[in-house]
This record gives C-alpha cells, structure tokens and sequence, in this order.
C-alpha cells in the first residue's frame, strides 16, 4: 500500500474514527463492496425500467390493486 495512503489511514486512527488500522481498512472495504451492491441493484432496476414485459406487469399490478387501495383510503378516511 502506498505510503501516503498508510499515512491518511494512521491519521485517522489517531483521530479516533477506527480502532487500528486493520478495522480501519476493513470499514473502508465494506463500504466498497456495498458501494458495489447499491451500483448492481441500481443497473438491474434501470434495465427493468426499459424491459417492456417488465412495465407491462406492473401496470397490470397497478390495475389489480387499485380497487384495494381505493378502499383502504376511504377505509382510512371514515376512521378518521
């Protein structure tokens, strides 16, 4: 590792923001991989959006929920 990088992680020790090094690097490792995470499941929902079987299925959902949310609302509002 480079040594400004062992530097920075040494100073941040020091500043309390880890408890050595090692947590240091594995903190900054985990948020990585779920950096990671977050980007696959942002490029799988992005295609969904342009799948047309995809949209055609939740306007399908939509339709068959409605009538339900409707009722739930007025259900909601009369208690109210």
């Amino acid at each position: 590792m480079p040594a400004h990088l062992l530097e920075a992680t040494d100073k941040a020790v020091q500043q309390g923001k880890a408890k050595s090094r090692d947590e240091f690097i594995m903190q900054a490792i985990r948020r990585e991989l779920a950096a990671l995470k977050r980007a696959e499941i942002d490029a799988e929902l992005a295609e969904m959006a342009q799948d047309p079987e995809y949209q055609a299925e939740v306007l399908q959902m939509e339709a068959e929920f409605a009538t339900a949310s409707w009722e739930a609302l007025q259900l909601a509002e009369s208690e109210a």
